[in-house]
């Protein structure tokens, strides 16, 4: 018999992993593919085997630059590329794509699928650092999307005009996959609490998510005496260099300007205690929050950026403000807060809109596809 067609998935950090990818890791077992895994293994090891996966723990270290040390990653993955053989991997993120790639030329494997989730601080940062590796980057990431079997696939269309016009990418050899979708059998609308409305913020602690803006209109509301809790619920996230520490989101609790949950498992539950969820971000991929938090019902207020308006339709399911605006983040927000109605409105189309277009079983059918449209010289 046949062996069955082998995809390897190349991430760096198990929590991404699971959070994120694991429904189409899932989907790609079940649709006859033996999935293999390599990743940096911290928290998840245990859950991510008793999956059936077949898992490499790996060294490669998001904030490392140490040139011998990332030699050595690129080599251990070249061992595991050699002697596993697969016939597609699947580079997802910056460094694994830079990696993953380099290693994949030495040992001759044919087809990749790299995956850009967001273009992420060298994009939102004009900090002299973030254009100097924005340079850098450029110029390995065009090598590493260059080879004849790759496909690059992006969460949105402005990401791949974006790197397009930086010629980093032949748009030819490029496709738009709206992330991984979302399980809406999980996340559904369900009754809220009745208490003080809860303005919630879900996402990794970083300063280009917004979380500075978001802190600014808990201020404004405060000041206004609106009867509302400004939540955050996420990670710290230490090797991003837009990282908020520890100590800041402790003031910020002592202050009483804001509540910090850190991270939850039970997100369902926590869009269900939420009146409105927003993320100012910088510009994103395609926002997971905002997809579950839609698909919960909820009215969503965000930043008119790339990604995020690839979810929120103004007025239709949420609302747009501008980037790094505190006030009109906050005036979105107390809007919301008055009106009853609009924001049962907004989240009932938010549900259908999901549902119609960004469920797990809709998105990851398109990589599915991908799969076999590279598969089909070999098959």
């Amino acid at each position: 018999m046949k062996p069955s067609p082998r995809v390897l998935f190349l991430v760096t950090e198990d929590w991404y992993f699971w959070l994120h990818w694991l429904d189409l890791a899932r989907r790609t077992r079940d649709a006859g593919f033996e999935v293999l895994l390599a990743m940096r293994v911290q928290e998840y090891g245990q859950q991510i085997s008793h999956q059936g996966f077949k898992l490499f723990p790996i060294g490669l270290l998001r904030r490392s630059w140490n040139p011998i040390r990332e030699a050595l990653a690129v080599l251990e993955l070249a061992q595991i590329y050699r002697s596993e053989k697969p016939d597609i991997v699947y580079h997802i993120a910056v460094k694994p794509i830079l990696y993953g790639s380099a290693a994949a030329r030495l040992t001759g494997i044919r087809h990749i699928i790299n995956v850009f989730a967001g273009l992420g601080y060298t994009y939102t940062s004009n900090s002299v650092t973030a254009k100097l590796l924005r340079l850098f980057l450029g110029a390995g990431l065009k090598t590493a999307c260059a080879h004849s079997g790759s496909v690059t696939v992006f969460q949105n269309e402005e990401d791949r005009a974006q790197l397009t016009r930086d010629r980093i990418v032949n748009e030819r050899r490029t496709k738009v996959i709206p992330g991984t979708g979302v399980d809406i059998e999980r996340f559904q609308p369900t009754p809220g609490a009745v208490q003080a409305p809860i303005v919630l913020l879900a996402g990794r602690m970083l300063w280009d998510k917004g979380v500075g803006e978001f802190v600014g209109a808990a201020r404004l509301m405060r000041q206004a005496k609106a009867n509302a809790r400004f939540v955050l619920v996420g990670r710290c996230d230490e090797d991003n260099p837009a990282s908020i520490g520890l100590k800041q989101l402790q003031r910020w609790q002592e202050e009483e300007v804001v509540e910090w949950w850190g991270h939850r498992d039970d997100m369902p539950m926590v869009y269900s205690r939420a009146a409105v969820v927003v993320l100012p971000s910088y510009r994103e991929g395609l926002p997971v929050s905002l997809l579950e938090a839609a698909a919960c019902g909820k009215p969503i207020v965000a930043t008119d950026v790339p990604g995020c308006r690839e979810v929120v339709r103004h007025r239709v399911n949420g609302l747009l403000v501008p980037p790094k605006d505190a006030n009109a983040l906050a005036e979105a927000v107390m809007m919301l807060l008055g009106n009853e109605e609009l924001r049962s409105a907004l989240g009932r189309s938010g549900r259908e809109i999901v549902a119609k277009e960004f469920s797990t079983a809709a998105v990851t059918a398109q990589t599915l596809a991908l799969y076999r449209e590279l598969l089909y010289d070999i098959t």
